[in-house]
């Protein structure tokens, strides 16, 4: 199917003013959502939606969490045969607190949803007050994930995953940069010091740009960040990718080993995008939007361009997010209590 650009959504226009790289991932993403049968009306219940949904994206425009929110909305909204779009409101700040809070406060009616991350099961383990329960927002469903991908400089001298983690092992350790407290790329390298004996001195920045660029400009020594951040970046020869986080390789980078495969076995995580709901969203408005969701990312249309810039389709059950929820947050929780991770 031919790429449209005059016909992209209006934000994506905006994203190109900012970032051609991020416009034209973003039109890729999205170019594909069309032409998806709806499923069968009685599966929302008969008075839903009576308004416009909306998705709140706790990051900035751009990001692995808004772009895969974005492809969520569009095909949700598709399989649902809605007249309208679903929008995305952006509500960056706290580390998904800000865009969470407003989400966990919100009427749950059924019309706002929060794109999760990883954030969302961790800031009450690291922050010191929050101003949300955990129980205030109830996982629906998991969209798609974007595989961690360490990298270093292209001038670094570390040609693998293992000569890095081992010239880490001495006294003064090696420089990561991360996205401040808790963020994906903070949790890989603790996972490394702490499963692998590996000696990272984290180098927090504002944002997954600020650090991705911190390597880029051979500032730091490594770091990790978003498949879908980072595959236009190897494309330019600027860095190089020395294994990525996930349980099986990035469809896009076929050749790039896990870090299992690498044997760093406990090293197994990466930047995801869900839904969750208010507490206290009827039940059938939220199995309508989970199979929303699962059909709309199970489409070959959709799931082929998210493969395409590095993002992996996962969809399912309302059930088997769950159960990623709380694996996650078991595992996490653990990084968090050995490497004392707390936000000053």
């Amino acid at each position: 199917m031919p790429y449209e650009f005059s016909q992209r959504r209006a934000v994506l226009k905006k994203l190109a003013q900012s970032s051609l790289c991020l416009n034209t991932l973003g039109q890729r993403l999205l170019g594909g959502l069309t032409g998806l049968s709806a499923i069968p009306a009685q599966a929302a219940t008969q008075s839903w939606p009576s308004k416009q949904i909306h998705f709140v994206v706790p990051f900035s425009a751009g990001g692995a969490n808004d772009l895969i929110g974005r492809a969520g909305a569009e095909g949700a909204a598709k399989a649902l045969g809605l007249e309208q779009p679903i929008l995305i409101d952006n509500k960056p700040g706290g580390g998904t607190t800000l865009g969470a809070n407003f989400v966990a406060k919100s009427l749950p009616d059924g019309h706002t949803f929060l794109i999760s991350a990883s954030g969302v099961i961790t800031n009450s383990f690291i922050k010191k007050s929050m101003p949300y329960r955990d129980s205030d927002l109830v996982p629906v469903a998991m969209i798609a994930l974007a595989p961690s991908i360490i990298i270093v400089p292209s001038s670094s001298p570390y040609m693998s995953l293992k000569d890095l983690v081992q010239k880490s092992q001495t006294p003064n350790g090696l420089n990561f940069s991360t996205a401040g407290t808790g963020s994906t790329p903070h949790f890989v390298a603790e996972l490394l010091n702490l499963r692998h004996n590996a000696n990272f001195k984290m180098v927090p920045f504002k944002s997954g740009s600020e650090s991705l660029n911190a390597v880029i400009g051979a500032q730091v020594d490594a770091t990790s960040e978003a498949s879908i951040i980072v595959l236009p970046h190897l494309s330019s020869g600027r860095i190089r990718a020395l294994a990525t986080t996930w349980t099986q390789r990035i469809t896009a980078l076929p050749d790039l080993k896990t870090a299992i495969e690498q044997g760093y076995s406990e090293l197994k995580i990466a930047h995801w995008a869900g839904v969750h709901a208010p507490k206290g969203t009827p039940e059938s408005i939220m199995d309508a939007m989970a199979k929303a969701i699962d059909t709309s990312i199970k489409d070959s249309s959709i799931s082929n361009r998210l493969r395409e810039v590095g993002i992996e389709p996962v969809g399912g059950s309302r059930e088997s997010f769950n159960q990623f929820i709380k694996s996650e947050r078991a595992k996490l929780s653990m990084v968090v209590k050995e490497s004392a991770m707390v936000e000053d």
